[in-house]
């Protein structure tokens, strides 16, 4: 299997925290605390490894903060090509209030990139090698709207494929700039792209396809919560429930979920088998609460629930 690539122009240190009740004013004393390198394709690059794939992560980080980010990725055993800026790295927070169950995310904006340090950027993904790169998160202020789809033009002249999990004009600019193996927005994410409400399976599938008839993708695989997901591909549309298991958070299920396709289709599994591990990855991501991600024990479990899809 060939090595995945992945870019995160706007990424985090994840801190998450347990506490008994989220209250105002008072000072609220914390539990369990953990930090993790996040930012999507950081992420991704995280289950994809433990999945026993190779992966570098390509990723803007400065400031104090920088550091830190970068020692959290050596921890995790990742290979990693940063590109400096000024800027610190922002820290996101997930909170576990235990009285209720119920998760509390703060996650900042992000730094302010300069013109020359995401043309930096550009220049390292210029060397990248490996067969597929997965684009994946925010941008953050101060990068062009149309940067995966310039970043996505360097790729593709190096004969890598291209995965996209993106938002807003970002994902936008990406589509229309053709050429993706997989774009993977949540059922939000693609209501936002398309511009009117996706509030059925049928409405998401129909929006979906209208992405692969233009011939920008080969894939699209649209995440619905506890919804469940849909797959478009040109043979038409696949949908899945969602597993019926108790969420303890929300972090990282959709990276996770493109981890997990992303590596059965490089092991060369079938479209359809490749969306079912994807869902797994992305059930198995929630069942435990803060930033641990997908396991692959988890993963296994997971999609021997998940029903087998006559193609």
């Amino acid at each position: 299997m060939q090595s995945l690539g992945t870019l995160t122009m706007n990424p985090t240190i994840d801190v998450s925290y347990e506490v008994d009740r989220v209250r105002h004013t008072h000072k609220i004393r914390t539990r369990n605390e953990q930090y993790a390198p996040g930012g999507g394709g950081i992420n991704v690059a995280r289950v994809f490894v433990r999945l026993g794939g190779n992966a570098r992560c390509f990723y803007l980080a400065g400031g104090a903060t920088g550091p830190a980010l970068d020692g959290l990725i050596d921890l995790h055993l990742l290979v990693r090509t940063r590109i400096h800026i000024e800027e610190p790295t922002r820290v996101a927070s997930a909170v576990l209030e235990m009285e209720t169950g119920k998760e509390y995310r703060y996650t900042p904006q992000g730094p302010t990139v300069a013109e020359h340090e995401w043309h930096a950027c550009l220049d390292a993904l210029g060397e990248a090698d490996c067969g597929v790169m997965v684009m994946s998160g925010s941008l953050p202020p101060g990068v062009p709207i149309d940067f995966y789809a310039r970043a996505g033009h360097l790729m593709k002249e190096r004969g890598i494929e291209l995965v996209v999990d993106s938002s807003g004009e970002a994902l936008a600019a990406a589509i229309d700039a053709g050429g993706l193996l997989l774009v993977k927005p949540s059922q939000g994410e693609l209501q936002q792209l398309v511009g009117y409400d996706l509030d059925t399976a049928d409405a998401v599938a129909a929006a979906a396809m209208e992405i692969i008839a233009s011939g920008k993708a080969r894939l699209v695989a649209v995440t619905m919560g506890h919804e469940g997901a849909v797959l478009a591909r040109k043979e038409g549309t696949i949908y899945l429930p969602a597993l019926e298991i108790e969420a303890a958070s929300a972090v990282g299920a959709g990276d996770s979920f493109v981890a997990g396709m992303v590596h059965a289709l490089m092991c060369g599994k079938d479209e359809v088998e490749a969306f079912r591990f994807g869902m797994a990855a992305g059930s198995a991501a929630v069942l435990n609460a803060g930033t641990g991600l997908a396991h692959p024990a988890d993963i296994k479990r997971m999609f021997a629930m998940i029903p087998e899809v006559v193609a």
